[in-house]
């Protein structure tokens, strides 16, 4: 069983003492590829430190997370765009972007701005776009109809856990895969109805959020990537299949969407 997990922040301090344990726990899981999106400036080197310590393995993103939106924005935001410019670089997609009211709506019109750039990007360079959305949800519906008016995106909603009209909604951009995660295990969640009432197989993406957001039976412990193998198992749960075939379908789509992340 081959398992990509699509988003993970495994090259943060919480694992500088065990990333390499954690690799290797999540290869004797079947993770094959784990996909790390960026936040802000401070946070590529170490991405790019643990992606050339496993090639094949670990995946870079590049964008600004709308939480680390700061009054120098345009100057990270131009500094991030010069290494997507290099046509060498190794990114696999814009992310991890988007909108976040849940603590503060401080930078309501700024966040709306900093996305619409940043779905520039995955236009002008050709990558898929890693989609972050709280306490947004209509606000992002609003902004992805007016980016995808002229050309087609694709990426990922990541971390979906909204109702059956959400859902549909987000599915009506037909390249955009669901990111699902640890909160499909948690007991009181409605995510299992929706997915097996609304959303396709083919239109789900696995992920873990690691150090967030631990499955069922890991819940209040750091998440790792190996823990994704539990979501997995959720998921043919939900659809009435085995894990091994959950674990294909959503592998596929993953490199369907992140087509840079083939090699």
């Amino acid at each position: 069983m081959t398992i990509i997990d699509t988003h993970s922040h495994i090259y943060g301090p919480e694992f500088s003492d065990d990333v390499a344990d954690v690799i290797v726990r999540a290869k004797e899981a079947g993770v094959e590829k784990i996909f790390l999106p960026n936040i802000n400036l401070g946070t590529i080197v170490p991405m790019m430190e643990l992606c050339q310590a496993y090639p094949g393995c670990c995946y870079p993103m590049m964008g600004l997370h709308p939480e680390d939106i700061g009054d120098d924005w345009h100057e990270v935001l131009d500094e991030m765009e010069s290494l997507l410019k290099d046509r060498n670089h190794p990114y696999i997609a814009v992310g991890e972007v988007g909108l976040d009211y849940y603590w503060s709506q401080e930078r309501y019109e700024e966040q709306k701005e900093v996305f619409m750039i940043q779905a520039g990007w995955a236009k002008r360079y050709d990558l898929p776009l890693v989609i972050h959305t709280r306490n947004a949800h209509r606000e992002m519906v609003e902004l992805m109809r007016s980016a995808s008016e002229e050309e087609s995106l694709r990426g990922v909603f990541h971390c979906f856990s909204g109702s059956s009209e959400e859902a549909r909604e987000l599915l009506d951009f037909g390249q955009f895969m669901l990111g699902i995660g640890g909160v499909v295990t948690f007991k009181k969640s409605q995510l299992p109805d929706v997915l097996r009432d609304v959303v396709p197989i083919n239109r789900i993406v696995v992920e873990t959020d690691a150090p967030y957001m631990a499955p069922v039976p890991y819940r209040g412990k750091r998440n790792e990537s190996g823990f994704v193998k539990a979501v997995v198992e959720k998921l043919a749960d939900i659809y009435g299949m085995s894990a091994s075939s959950v674990a294909e379908i959503t592998t596929n789509n993953a490199l369907n969407t992140f087509t840079r992340a083939r090699k």
